[in-house]
């Protein structure tokens, strides 16, 4: 991010923290959810996707790609991949097929998400793909008395994939190899999050499954997001605390965060707190009006704020 952008600007004149947690454990624990021992996004994304959760266990099956290092693998990017319905489909029937007397039920959501449930919490923890992004996976497998069990599992997940018809399509078409899964984000649905909000939130702008589980679970009104974010800012202006999911690209539009510096200095944006993630870490920054007078604060570029 160069030091000339609105963002780098912003961020210099913001009280800032860096928090040792991916973006979405940071949200899950701004709406008040405890991690026992994880945060449990899973279920509240299915729940979000049109699947039935139920009292099961979840926990979420993103398909990836990981590349051989010189002694080691890694999870690229994007993670997880964008796959084709019926692809998806086919797979994760092979997956039940194969795991059904081991008690693993795949369940594809209404956004392509995929998900596996278990009628009993397994004895592992997982950690969120952000976590592992490009280093060696094996730091980041399935941790706990159960630990051996579900490597194993994934083992055979990556050889049955290995040789599914849907990939040799996608290699066809120019496409990586889904050669695994990566499971993360464990747990049973949780009560209601209404009365555990950290803050008096009145709506939720975004189209995540995450943000629209965290918002149905915590009561609180969703909006699909518009066409700019200006126009969120017009629709949404008699409301006191509001977030916003922006897309990646969207963080790249310049004049999204012009727009916001221009709620600062009108006053029409009080108080603005910008979450950005950072793969493991995310950068909390906090922006009141009065902020922008100081002027003995240079811009620099985002690298400086994420060491």
């Amino acid at each position: 991010m160069p030091e000339t952008s609105v963002l780098a600007y912003l961020l210099s004149k913001a009280s800032k923290r860096l928090e040792a947690l991916p973006l979405e454990a940071l949200l899950c624990a701004q709406s008040g959810l405890l991690a026992a021992p994880e945060y449990p996004i899973a279920a509240i994304a299915a729940a979000a996707d049109a699947l039935d959760v139920g009292t099961d266990y979840w926990l979420r099956a993103e398909p990836v790609h990981l590349v051989l290092q010189r002694d080691s693998f890694s999870l690229s990017e994007p993670c997880p991949l964008t796959v084709a319905h019926e692809h998806a489909q086919a797979m994760i029937a092979s997956l039940n097929a194969h795991f059904v007397t081991d008690g693993l039920k795949f369940a594809l959501g209404e956004s392509g998400a995929w998900y596996l449930s278990l009628t009993q919490p397994p004895s592992i923890n997982t950690a969120l793909p952000a976590m592992a992004m490009g280093k060696n996976i094996a730091h980041f497998m399935p941790q706990g008395a159960d630990a051996n069990r579900w490597v194993a599992y994934l083992n055979e997940v990556q050889m049955l994939l290995h040789v599914h018809a849907a990939n040799a399509a996608r290699e066809a078409a120019g496409e990586v190899a889904i050669n695994s899964i990566w499971l993360s984000g464990g747990g049973v649905m949780p009560p209601s999050l209404a009365a555990n909000l950290d803050c008096d939130i009145d709506a939720v702008v975004g189209s995540g499954v995450l943000y629209k589980g965290l918002a149905k679970h915590s009561g609180l009104v969703r909006h699909e997001p518009l066409t700019s974010l200006r126009s969120v800012i017009t629709q949404l202006a008699g409301c006191a605390h509001v977030r916003v999911q922006l897309a990646h690209d969207a963080l790249l539009v310049e004049d999204n965060f012009q727009v916001l510096l221009e709620g600062l200095k009108k006053r029409t944006i009080t108080q603005l707190v910008l979450n950005l993630a950072c793969y493991d870490q995310t950068l909390v920054a906090k922006i009141k009006p009065l902020d922008l007078y100081k002027f003995w604060r240079a811009a620099k570029p985002m690298s400086i704020y994420l060491v």
